[in-house]
């Protein structure tokens, strides 16, 4: 029989998870990536929790492995919580052979500079093909060192020399909690065949939801979000990518797909969140409800919520949606006579592109030299073409509503230029018409009431 390969439990946030420091967001799937790679190269088996197969609550299978896995790997990037708890636990288990990562602009929220902390470079979408092969070369060797050679790194076993870890009878665990290898959670006909099986793991569900979306087919990929949903009620990138997909699928009826992706939404109170993935889905949601019903609280909403986002995360997307909005309610003051309140929002407007071409040009400058330094991946490099059009859409835009026809003409060649298909293209144009139109009508209001 061949010796059996040991087992490394990967403990991390799963997709994309908000850095509430800064307001970065990070791929962490993108990460694990790497680790797994890194941990399958130095001939373990890899297993984050969302790939597990279960019965009931993940915690049983969870701190089994936190107990019996040869290895932990945890990685504490965007400060997640959960990461950190499950951390401690490990610590409290076992006397070695678990490691710590973290992107570099992690700060240490604990008192544990005696803890190593492996550091690593994320890009936000991805970690950089030269950075990813520092990190697996680098974790391998650590990885095969410490199934090798176990050394003690927990704090608890370092500091209480004394202690013994726990032994556990394996008939008696067995008696007390069902085993982690059940058949798992029963999926509808329509996700089994969507992912081709009768059992998939949180992981396999939402990969295929994310192409689904990728793909437009956001029926398909409400769907399995609901399944996944099950598995991780209080997961916020599952509640975002729900609700992004319910709105988008537009059944049964527009209105009513937005008002129930909003209804998702309230559970992870937008109104307080300082999540600018949650910010910016709030602002589009009312957005979409002012523009099919003109409910001017729902314009109130989207603004308050693109204007938070905006502030958080110092992003284009946020701000361009946020001046543009300003612009409409400006418009919609001046038809009820609020001069005042009008050029208010028109003069805010302004001030918020302003910041955005400070934030947005520096953007498209490194976007560019990423574009060009990825010669060996062409998926990645057309992803950040994207990326860097939709930068430079909104620098047009900002460009337009700040009346500057020289800038607006440059980034609009610019734009032109790019790669990115016929849709993008109409979508910019259709929005630089709208805004021409908003301020034209602007112009004719305030002059009237001059």
């Amino acid at each position: 029989m061949a010796n059996k390969k040991p087992t490394c439990f990967v403990i991390q946030g799963y997709g994309k998870k908000t850095d509430y420091t800064d307001g970065r967001v990070l791929d962490l799937d993108a990460s694990y990536e790497i680790i797994k790679e890194a941990v399958e190269s130095a001939g373990a088996e890899c297993v984050r929790a969302d790939e597990i197969v279960h019965s009931g609550t993940i915690d049983v299978p969870m701190y089994e492995r936190l107990l019996n896995a040869d290895l932990v790997i945890a990685d504490l990037s965007t400060y997640n919580v959960n990461a950190a708890f499950e951390l401690g636990v490990r610590y409290v288990l076992k006397p070695y052979s678990t490691i710590v990562l973290a992107e570099e602009q992690f700060k240490n929220p604990f008192d544990l500079g005696h803890v190593v902390i492996r550091r690593y470079r994320h890009l936000g979408e991805e970690v950089g093909f030269q950075e990813a092969k520092r990190v697996i070369k680098e974790l391998k060797t650590a990885i095969q060192t410490l199934l090798n050679a176990p050394t003690i790194d927990s704090p608890v076993y370092t500091y209480l020399p004394q202690l013994q870890p726990p032994l556990v009878q394996k008939a008696a665990v067995a008696a007390a909690v069902p085993t982690s290898a059940a058949t798992g959670p029963a999926v509808s006909a329509e996700v089994s065949g969507l992912v081709g099986d009768d059992n998939p793991s949180a992981k396999l569900m939402l990969d295929a939801a994310l192409e689904k979306i990728n793909a437009s087919d956001f029926m398909a990929a409400r769907a399995l979000l609901e399944e996944v949903r099950k598995l991780r009620p209080k997961d916020s990138f599952i509640l975002q990518q729900l609700a992004l997909s319910i709105y988008k699928s537009k059944h049964p009826s527009v209105l009513e797909a937005l008002k129930n992706a909003r209804e998702i939404l309230r559970e992870l109170k937008p109104e307080t969140s300082n999540d600018p993935e949650t910010m910016g889905l709030w602002g589009a949601i009312h957005k979409r409800i002012w523009e099919e019903c003109g409910d001017s609280q729902s314009l109130d909403e989207s603004i308050a919520a693109y204007e938070r986002g905006f502030y958080l995360k110092q992003d284009h997307y946020n701000g361009i949606n946020l001046a543009y909005l300003l612009n409409l309610r400006s418009v919609e003051a001046l038809k009820t006579g609020n001069k005042d309140e009008a050029i208010a929002d028109f003069v805010i407007a302004n001030r918020v592109r302003r910041e955005v071409i400070r934030f947005a040009v520096p953007l498209v400058e490194r976007l560019k030299r990423e574009e060009n330094s990825t010669t060996s991946d062409e998926n990645r490099k057309n992803e950040v073409e994207i990326n860097r059009y939709w930068v430079v859409a909104s620098l047009w835009e900002a460009a337009i509503g700040l009346d500057d026809d020289n800038a607006a003409s440059t980034w609009e060649a610019e734009a032109k230029a790019m790669n990115v298909g016929e849709w993008r293209q109409k979508n910019r144009e259709v929005q630089g018409a709208r805004l021409r139109e908003l301020l034209a009508t602007y112009k004719a209001l305030i002059g009237k009431q001059s």
